[in-house]
């Protein structure tokens, strides 16, 4: 239905391009409607770059003659129906409306050609499936068969038809729920959440490529409370499916009277921690991970109580083999959420004791430059309820980054080349490369570290003369 409050031109089409894209559909005597993202960004005040045109005919040929009509080039994706050109800052997509129907194997769907009422009905969610003529005799009016504008308002997400027939239809549809009200702060209807849970099992069936899932997790990761999308999966089931590695985290087993905190809940809120202070989407997922190994090494000693040893150590090797499995990158991206993951307890253990200046080298050499995310990290994971508790952490916190900046400015530590390297022990004693070379080169970078010597050239080449000395090397002539 066309809303009889709709005649009035919203500012999103006082863009040129609509005004010529309108032109061309007269001279092809075809129906012509901005549909989607666009719309409904703005209704909510966001910017948007998603501009999809929709053409009761070949979206192709208006796509064409506007580019003929404004000489810019049209890119024609003929296996998907589709053209896109782009006209100043502006880019646009155009396809023709089309009505869907699928089989249970696949979310790839039988495409027909139809009318904008058909393309509409196929829609993810009502908010979605809003639309603004771009035709004469009515440019600028609304079409919102399904009342998208009142599910604004009331922050809903909604599909246009019933939820099951939906979900099943494209089970990617269940990730796009949950993305769009984590991103929006919305709440899915409670029809729609129930349906997903009914067909989460779809998920996992193989129908969904994980490229597509891993985007929508993205999404989620980038959003402004991430823990939202990770609790709604959680919520409606489909978290066993996507990320089995969190969902084994939920919890609290008893040993004794004794139970330790629940891991699910604990690693949401270093998530959310982190996301409060950073949109370092890789540092969201170093906080998502950081305590996955827990269920692995959990274990009750007598005395003691629950204890998770070598759990940073073993999530790190986890690592690899998860961002595979989401098909998430396996370059600098991977290496630098295991790096946080394998170090996430190091600044907590020094928060804990006296910090020395051999650990806070220590800690310096292995981080790196991811150093100050490293810290950001470990105090997003101080969550206790104990106020005292966290005071105490982060007033230890201060000293420990006090120290950091104090050694780093001294002696350099971050990411330093040793004043020493094994070229230079080969040439010097006329040794080929061997087991003494490394032990020599380790001893010089340790007592570094240990502020045994300096990070500097001639204190390193007397230790290493010190230490080649023990093992019987003399200097070439």
């Amino acid at each position: 239905m066309i809303r009889p409050d709709a005649y009035h031109i919203p500012e999103c089409l006082n863009l040129a391009v609509f005004k010529e894209v309108s032109a061309v559909a007269q001279e092809l005597n075809v129906k012509t409607y901005v549909i989607g993202g666009y719309v409904r960004d703005y209704f909510l005040n966001r910017n948007s770059k998603d501009i999809d045109i929709v053409v009761e005919g070949s979206g192709i040929e208006l796509a064409q003659q506007l580019g003929r009509r404004l000489k810019v080039k049209v890119n024609v994706f003929k296996s998907f129906g589709t053209a896109m050109l782009k006209y100043g800052d502006t880019e646009l997509e155009f396809v023709g409306a089309r009505k869907e129907s699928y089989r249970a194997n696949s979310r790839k769907p039988i495409v027909e050609d139809g009318t904008l009422e058909e393309d509409q009905n196929r829609r993810d969610f009502t908010i979605n499936a809003m639309a603004f003529s771009l035709n004469q005799e009515d440019f600028g009016a609304l079409v919102d068969p399904f009342n998208g504008i009142q599910d604004l308002q009331d922050k809903c997400i909604r599909t246009p038809l019933d939820p099951d027939i939906t979900y099943t239809d494209d089970p990617l549809r269940m990730m796009r729920a949950i993305r769009f009200a984590c991103q929006l702060n919305f709440h899915i209807v409670e029809d729609s959440k129930q349906a997903i849970r009914r067909n989460q099992e779809r998920v996992g069936q193989g129908v969904v490529s994980m490229e597509r899932i891993a985007d929508e997790l993205q999404k989620i990761m980038s959003s402004a409370r991430p823990s939202m999308g990770i609790d709604l999966m959680s919520e409606t089931g489909i978290l066993v499916y996507i990320l089995p590695w969190i969902d084994r985290l939920k919890g609290v087993e008893m040993m004794n009277g004794k139970g330790h905190k629940d891991n699910y809940i604990h690693t949401l809120k270093v998530l959310d921690n982190v996301a409060e202070r950073t949109e370092n989407v890789w540092l969201r997922w170093a906080a998502l991970l950081h305590d996955v190994a827990k269920p692995s090494t959990k274990r009750y000693e007598s005395g003691q109580g629950w204890t998770f040893h070598g759990h940073e150590h073993l999530g790190a090797k986890m690592v690899p083999a998860i961002f595979k499995q989401l098909k998430l990158p396996l370059n600098e991206k991977m290496k630098y959420v295991q790096k946080l993951v394998g170090l996430h307890l190091r600044p907590i253990v020094l928060a804990e004791e006296v910090v020395t200046d051999s650990a806070i080298r220590r800690l310096l050499f292995d981080a790196g430059d991811d150093v100050d995310d490293l810290m950001l990290l470990c105090q997003a994971d101080i969550t206790s309820a104990n106020e005292k508790k966290v005071k105490k952490y982060l007033e230890n916190f201060a000293l420990v980054k006090e120290k950091l900046a104090e050694i780093e400015s001294k002696d350099k530590i971050r990411n330093f080349q040793p004043p020493i390297t094994g070229d230079f022990i080969m040439q010097y004693y006329g040794i080929p490369p061997c087991s003494q070379v490394g032990r020599i080169k380790t001893a010089i970078k340790d007592a570094i570290l240990d502020g045994i010597i300096p990070n500097q050239h001639d204190e390193a080449f007397v230790y290493m003369q010190t230490i080649a000395a023990t093992m019987g090397l003399e200097a070439k002539d």
